[in-house]
């Protein structure tokens, strides 16, 4: 695959970070947003660290939590001119309701909106979660899907609000706009700093919660990023027993959707 120039949103946070040490090493461009001028350094030193032949990484500093139109979005995208899209950004529980809506919903949709709307942007990856869905799968058990919904309702309403607008608008977007665009929601259970193992439960999970490590949650995103054939879907994410590459390969050649039994 020719090299690609990924705009990544969240630059800063622990799995963007792995991420664009395993992008630069693909020699892809890497242009990482982040919200603080403080971040600067921490995010530069990754190319120091990124091994072989390297591409090249620009930070932009910018609030997210300040977009508020997809005018806004098309003038980043004019200036930074990327093919790819990462979103790994979030409000993290920081500044209550408002602020959660205000990034992971809200600014989300409109680099989601605008980035669908720009022809030169081929693909878009977004991070959101495992339990973020509005209709009981048939892969899981009734069991499973009471704790899901407990966690949507009752310790996480507000995320699950506004994330679960953005993957419908991802998905929903994605099918309108055609060949040309794909939009992948990875939907990672709970994360942890555990050093990957190399392994994952990849596409339809069996369970409707676990763990997985952020290293792991990069390695499946770069993967997917590269592929030549993945299409429009949701792809839900745990530690496992499969082989990140294998995995990976099995989802896109098969075309599992995790998005499966929503109405869009």
């Amino acid at each position: 695959m020719a090299p690609h120039h990924v705009l990544l949103l969240g630059g800063h946070g622990k799995v963007a970070q792995y991420l664009t040490l395993l992008l630069l090493q693909r020699s892809w461009t890497v242009t990482s947003i982040i919200r603080d001028p403080s971040q600067v350094p921490a995010v530069k030193q990754l190319r120091e660290q990124a091994q072989g032949k390297k591409g090249d990484l620009n930070v932009l500093v910018r609030s997210i939590e300040e977009v508020k139109s997809e005018s806004q979005v098309k003038s980043i995208i004019d200036e930074v001119k990327p093919d790819y899209i990462v979103w790994s950004a979030g409000a993290a529980g920081k500044g209550g309701p408002e602020r959660t809506y205000a990034i992971d919903r809200d600014a989300a949709i409109h680099f989601i909106r605008a980035a669908a709307a720009t022809p030169s942007v081929t693909r878009f990856l977004l991070v959101s979660y495992l339990s973020s869905r509005r209709t009981k799968p048939s892969w899981w058990s009734d069991a499973e899907w009471t704790g899901a919904e407990e966690l949507n309702t009752k310790i996480l309403p507000h995320y699950y609000k506004a994330k679960v607008e953005a993957d419908f608008m991802l998905y929903s977007v994605s099918k309108e706009r055609g060949s040309g665009f794909v939009g992948i929601d990875l939907r990672p259970g709970t994360l942890t700093d555990e050093p990957s193992s190399g392994k994952v439960e990849l596409g339809k999970t069996r369970t409707a919660s676990g763990k997985v490590s952020r290293e792991s949650v990069a390695k499946v995103a770069d993967l997917l990023l590269a592929s030549e054939g993945v299409k429009n879907s949701w792809v839900d994410l745990l530690d496992g027993e499969e082989e990140i590459d294998a995995a990976v390969a099995r989802v896109v050649s098969e075309e599992v959707d995790a998005a499966e039994g929503e109405t869009f």
